[in-house]
């Protein structure tokens, strides 16, 4: 139906500029097809994820537009659809600054997240609902309550083996999501300290995000050395439990490390055979 009517509009666009018609395209359209109620021939729609919505002549029903899809913000201008249940179209200027045109979009009229029947956190009703209705109904998918569930942590990305030459530097990342928000620490496997302790070359870094309800935590080394390489483990912690990801850091040695080391056997096997001489 979209299509048709696009297709429709873009023709009467071109009509109105090489014949000079007076009118919008939109306004000819609408007296072109008029609206003419007959309730009897209305279509059945179903699997609707953001519900039901009236037509543009708000007779017969059909699909809603979902979250973030692009909508019509003036009514008298039907082009993309009406947002469904729950959902308002505003005007989308993010990309404003990367030189991107704005469009209206569907926006969730609350922001607050729903714990679902299944422990998962939706981050509003018009995703919950979305959920729901691609689950099958309520029956299947029921709202547990407002907010977001309490879980134990869960590490959604690890940190990452690494292998570096002496002297670079080494990040690792660990994302954990929880709720209420987990504490992170890092530590050395054979070391019974978090760091970075006392070293002065090891510094931990932690922040809120880039989702709700997640932490991200870096765990940098700088400039490392044959000694720093092990395995790296994160741990994040709150009331309900705990989660656990590790990573292995494995480090090779430089041509000047290798020259220095070579150098210092050859002065130490010197100084030996000299001291045996006398």
């Amino acid at each position: 139906m979209m299509d048709h009517r696009l297709a429709l509009l873009l023709l009467l666009a071109v009509l109105g500029v090489t014949t000079g018609l007076s009118k919008p395209s939109w306004q000819l359209m609408d007296e072109l097809e008029g609206c003419h109620c007959v309730p009897e021939l209305c279509p059945q729609p179903t699997a609707c994820l953001a519900g039901l919505v009236r037509d543009r002549c708000h007779c017969c029903l059909e699909c809603g537009n979902v979250e973030g899809q692009v909508c019509d913000l003036d009514s008298g201008r039907p082009l993309h659809g009406r947002c469904g249940e729950n959902l308002l179209c505003k005007m989308d200027i993010g990309g404003l600054e990367h030189g991107e045109i704005p469009q209206s979009r569907c926006t969730c009229r609350t922001q607050r997240s729903i714990c679902g029947s299944n422990r998962k956190t939706y981050a509003n009703v018009c995703a919950f609902k979305e959920a729901a209705q691609a689950a099958g109904g309520t029956r299947n998918l029921s709202m547990a309550g407002s907010g977001p569930c309490r879980t134990e942590p869960e590490i959604k990305l690890p940190p990452r083996d690494q292998v570096n030459k002496t002297g670079q530097d080494a990040i690792f990342l660990c994302e954990v999501v929880a709720y209420p928000m987990a504490l992170v620490e890092w530590r050395k496997d054979g070391l019974n300290i978090s760091l970075p302790g006392d070293d002065p070359h090891i510094s931990v870094q932690s922040r809120g995000g880039p989702l709700k309800y997640e932490l991200s935590s870096w765990l940098q080394i700088e400039g490392v050395t044959l000694e720093d390489m092990g395995t790296y483990r994160c741990i994040a912690r709150n009331k309900l439990g705990l989660a656990s990801a590790h990573a292995q850091l494995h480090v090779t040695a430089t041509d000047a490390d290798n020259l220095s080391a070579h150098t210092n056997e050859d002065l130490s096997s010197e100084t030996e055979e000299y001291e045996d001489y006398y």
